[in-house]
């Protein structure tokens, strides 16, 4: 058994059997990590000596306790804008190097109390925007993996730990999921806590993961899910057994197609999607050709608006810009433009999210989810300097609605190419349920890179 290849659920499984011991798959993973890491370059710090004890704690607990989380022993990695508690965080910035928080995220928190092992943090692009990661895409290392979950996408393909903590603000999740190959998910705004997490956005921004199958996707919303304190947007709704919901049987959905995204996609692209979309009809799902009264572009640059605003908020508030040549040259561009957002402009932003919400929240009573392709194209190569286009992930961020991207296969270059798909808002039980029937109608799951 290669240990690096058990997804999170496996993992877990494996340990509560006495199967797998909670260091050997610790070892396992360092090894897959001094192996792959250095033409990878996912991990910005990796937590080693602090893994190993952690592991070394839950194999004496396993002698002692029958009854132990459902994550008890399973390895994660967080992207560098998560606090944790005695390792870096620094967001890809000078602005934060050798920056070590005293305590772990609302999110960092709930894992490991669900016995999960923290493995170490992952890079990001400076301030989950601005400037790329130096991450590679493990199926092809001289394009990127995306951003700004750079190192958690990279990762987590790489098979170097099965599940990663992201964020998502604009795209920031689900692009590099879709680039790398793997799962990405994207809860409702205001169900996950983002206490703990360096900002970019406040109205928008969300916590996301990674990880390689729709049941590991609803095993770690079952676990972060869930009021507390520390984040004011926060939302005491109800919860419910997300892996039970997910795998519960669904018949066919009826999906409904974003036009705009396959017209406006490139051809691999948009080819491999359709060809998706076609092979779910044949498997009885109910095809509905959506019309949105909302200019796309429109959105986009509102989204863009509003995020570049508040993130000149933030970082004005926290005496970062008194410090500009601390930035990198993209970062300092994009603060700059952020600048020039007036509060009209704001305003006139924020009537267009409205609308935009309010356009998908009545498609959605006509259609189970909706579905495009992840990406307007493929992984760009590292020499564009760029992680993507985050428009065709966009609205689900601007709007606040789960979404999820599932790999499809491969296109030109052997890159990835991925779906995606979204549901109403509080809706995450029936979109994993949906999300698992895809999964398995197409079953795809892509080898291993390299």
């Amino acid at each position: 058994m290669n240990l690096h290849e058990l997804t999170m659920a496996q993992a877990a499984e494996a340990i509560r059997q006495g199967e797998v011991s909670p260091v050997a798959l610790i070892e396992a993973l360092l090894r897959r990590i001094d192996d792959t890491d250095g033409e990878v370059r996912a991990w910005s710090h990796v937590a080693r000596d602090e893994a190993l004890d952690a592991a070394r704690g839950a194999e004496a607990q396993l002698r002692h306790q029958a009854q132990v989380g459902p994550l008890f022993g399973v390895p994660f990695a967080a992207k560098d804008i998560f606090d944790s508690a005695g390792l870096p965080t620094e967001a890809g910035s000078e602005h934060y190097r050798g920056r070590v928080p005293t305590r772990d995220a609302a999110v960092i928190h709930r894992l490991k109390a669900a016995g999960a092992i923290l493995l170490g943090k992952v890079h990001t692009t400076e301030f989950a925007d601005g400037h790329p990661a130096p991450s590679r895409n493990p199926y092809n290392l001289l394009h990127s993996p995306g951003g700004s979950s750079a190192g958690s996408a990279a990762a987590v393909a790489a098979r170097m730990v099965p599940m990663a903590l992201g964020s998502q603000t604009v795209g920031s999740a689900l692009r590099p999921a879709s680039f790398c190959g793997v799962v990405g998910f994207k809860p409702t705004f205001g169900r996950v806590s983002r206490a703990g997490v360096i900002p970019m956005a406040h109205s928008f921004d969300h916590v996301g993961w990674i990880v390689r199958s729709v049941e590991d996707a609803a095993l770690t919303l079952q676990v972060l899910a869930g009021f507390e304190t520390g984040d004011p947007h926060l939302v005491d709704t109800p919860t419910e057994d997300y892996v039970i919901a997910a795998g519960q049987p669904s018949g066919p959905p009826r999906i409904g197609l974003l036009n705009y995204y396959f017209q406006h996609a490139d051809e691999p692209v948009r080819e491999a999607a359709l060809a998706t979309v076609e092979r779910l009809a044949k498997a009885g799902a109910i095809i509905d050709e959506v019309q949105m009264e909302v200019n796309f572009d429109e959105t986009f640059e509102a989204h863009r608006a509003m995020q570049m605003s508040e993130m000149v908020w933030w970082h004005r508030r926290e005496g970062l810009l008194d410090h500009m040549e601390r930035y990198r040259e993209r970062t300092a561009d994009f603060l700059g433009r952020g600048t020039a957002v007036t509060g009209a402009d704001y305003v006139g932003a924020g009537q267009v999210l409205e609308v935009t919400r309010s356009s998908f929240a009545e498609r959605l009573q006509e259609v189970d989810v909706l579905v495009s392709p992840t990406t307007s194209g493929l992984a760009p190569p590292l020499t564009a300097g760029s992680t993507g286009d985050p428009a065709w992930q966009s609205p689900w961020s601007f709007v606040g609605f789960p979404s999820i991207t599932l790999p499809t296969g491969f296109g030109p270059g052997h890159l990835p190419i991925g779906i995606q798909l979204g549901a109403s808002p509080w809706q995450e039980a029936k979109l994993l349920r949906i999300a698992y029937w895809v999964e398995r109608t197409l079953g795809v799951s892509l080898p291993t890179p390299r």
